[in-house]
């Protein structure tokens, strides 16, 4: 049983001017945390509990898949190097050099680290499968962090390595973490949706993950109505509507004299945007400096999706063309540019977006200033492209499995995992013997779990449904097996030997019942408890009031928004009954 009057629990009566989102007001006004630096927290001691019950429930799934290690945040340079990620990591790695000169740096995640261990200590695939996590401290250096501990510079990460002989091994491997991640969520309390997603800078075949939809969230993520299909905006596809092509005719020159954008050009030849074709021009460039050109057309009403032609390219990031290098491709300026007489090399790639193929007479650009041309068809009159899905999907586009409506909202990322491949067992020279002595590389994957995510992921879901105050306060509360505290016994009147004996006899049958109980014990009115209580997210309280003259007291459930009266002997069975609801 911990004591109120006794612990640090520095609640404030106005969250700080730069706390936007609820969860980031919350945590600062109820003591949870208190800033060092820019995206840079104290973590004080309602907040330490409730990290360290999330990080007790993500230990006790992955010990039943995986070991448990604990390696060092201290990175030399040279593993990094190995992988090509050095570079490739830009401005994002915390950098450093020791005395000796030697470059080393935080660690972001621990890909080349886990791979170091395998290739140094594991020979035979006789020692595969492995599963091994651990959960520790990152760094990012984040250009800008914001929004509490949504997006920091040093945060808790439970990060796992699966390495195995072979794809079907992975498959298993990855199946484990997926079943282990939903175990955790939603033994969290957490409503979470899986999506597909984009490798991105880990690079491998699939991944998928986990999110909360809340407006805090930087993520976009589609979903269907059914949830059978969900997807990162990223990687999200939908189903097409037919429409109708311009009737057949011959190519054709047509003036058009300062119409440069799809609606311009669409009134002025009065067609409609899903007949003309849209020109991306765009410069993709790598972390060692080489660049390559690429060009995306895509259905005049749709917008080009970076993320996806980026991973298309190879993972390059990807910029706008400058006007000098525009006219280097296609001799013309923007607002005219087209793919007739374009031809794929290895300084330029040429995507065609699929909602294009099979389309017949478009209005695409001339390459020419002040015209466009009719009737373009693809595969026709060009056809040196690659065909794939690089646009964005949107709002109300039938899913790709059901076709269903497709929703979009915002969501914040709580796990991620990928299917790594070979990619960092071939850059680090990683090999084992397989069952006829060849030596072959093993297979990684990698799973991510951001622990400070589930708390303040908690924090928003609840704070959404429950709205404010009439004063304008934010209401919440954390499922019990996260929160600081399961219960809290406010004692309304210190002072009253009658309350402060009851307060701590229910306090003590509470805590022998196997629950985490806080006693309000402190000589504040009544008012100030309630608040408090509150404040802090704690999902049930007891109050002890007038009514122990006749017996009773109030059991406040949060989670429901129900308060109830009850025999002072009834408390622990009516809580238990209320956790196994």
């Amino acid at each position: 049983m911990h004591r109120w009057s006794r612990l640090f629990i520095p609640t404030l009566r106005e969250a700080p001017a730069d706390a936007v989102v609820a969860s980031h007001q919350i945590l600062v006004r109820a003591g949870y945390i208190r800033q060092l630096g820019a995206g840079i927290y104290n973590y004080l001691f309602l907040g330490t509990r409730s990290i360290n019950k999330i990080v007790a429930i993500v230990r006790e799934e992955m010990d039943k898949i995986g070991q448990e290690f604990y390696l060092p945040a201290l990175n030399p340079a040279e593993i990094w190097q190995e992988s090509g990620r050095w570079t490739g990591m830009g401005e994002n790695m915390f950098r450093l050099k020791d005395r000796k000169g030697a470059d080393l740096c935080l660690g972001m995640t621990h890909e080349e680290v886990m791979t170091s261990i395998a290739r140094d200590e594991v020979r035979s695939y006789k020692q595969l499968p492995q599963i091994w996590y651990q959960i520790q401290t990152k760094f990012r250096d984040e250009p800008r962090p914001k929004s509490g501990l949504l997006r920091v510079r040093q945060f808790t990460m439970k990060d796992s390595y699966s390495f195995d002989i072979d794809e079907a091994g992975l498959d298993v491997s990855y199946r484990l973490h997926d079943e282990a991640y939903r175990r955790i969520f939603t033994r969290c309390g957490l409503e979470f949706v899986a999506v597909e997603a984009d490798s991105g800078a880990m690079g491998g075949s699939q991944s998928q993950e986990f999110m909360v939809y809340t407006e805090a969230g930087e993520d976009l993520i589609a979903s269907s109505p059914d949830g059978k299909y969900a997807a990162n905006i990223e990687k999200a596809t939908a189903l097409l509507a037919v429409v109708e092509d311009l009737p057949d005719a011959e190519l054709e020159e047509v003036h058009t004299p300062g119409q440069r954008t799809i609606e311009e050009v669409g009134a002025f030849l009065k067609t409609q945007p899903h007949h003309q074709v849209k020109t991306m021009a765009m410069m993709a460039v790598w972390p060692d400096g080489k660049a390559k050109s690429v060009v995306a057309f895509l259905r005049g009403d749709h917008q080009l999706n970076e993320t996806k032609l980026a991973s298309l390219v190879g993972g390059a990031e990807l910029r706008p063309m400058q006007p000098e290098e525009i006219a280097s491709i296609f001799n013309a300026p923007a607002g005219y540019l087209g793919p007739i007489g374009l031809k794929q090399s290895d300084k330029l790639m040429i995507v065609l977006d699929k909602a294009l193929e099979g389309r017949r007479n478009l209005i695409a650009g001339a390459n020419k200033e002040e015209f466009h041309l009719r009737n373009v068809t693809p595969g026709v009159h060009f056809n040196d492209f690659v065909v794939a899905d690089v646009r964005t999907v949107t709002e109300g586009e039938p899913d790709p499995i059901g076709g269903q409506p497709l929703r979009i909202g915002k969501a914040v990322e709580i796990g991620h995992i990928f299917k790594l491949g070979y990619k960092y067992t071939e850059s680090m020279g990683a090999r084992v013997l397989d069952q006829n002595g060849k030596e072959v590389m093993p297979i990684m994957g990698c799973y991510g779990i951001g622990i400070e995510r589930i708390l303040t992921s908690a924090m928003e879901l609840s704070a959404a449904k429950k709205g404010l105050t009439d004063r304008g306060d934010l209401q919440y509360a954390l499922p019990p097996s996260i929160a600081p505290f399961e219960v809290v016994i406010t004692v309304t009147k210190q002072n009253d030997a009658s309350l402060a004996e009851a307060g701590e006899k229910i306090a003590r049958d509470l805590e022998a019942a196997g629950f985490d109980v806080l006693l309000d014990d402190r000589d504040q009115s009544a008012g100030v408890k309630f608040k408090d209580a509150d404040l802090i997210g704690v999902p049930y309280r007891v109050n002890i009031g007038k009514k122990l003259a006749e017996g009773k007291v109030e059991l406040v459930d949060r989670l429901s928004d129900t308060v109830t009266e009850h025999g002072v002997g009834d408390v622990v069975a009516q809580l238990k009954s209320a956790f196994q609801k």
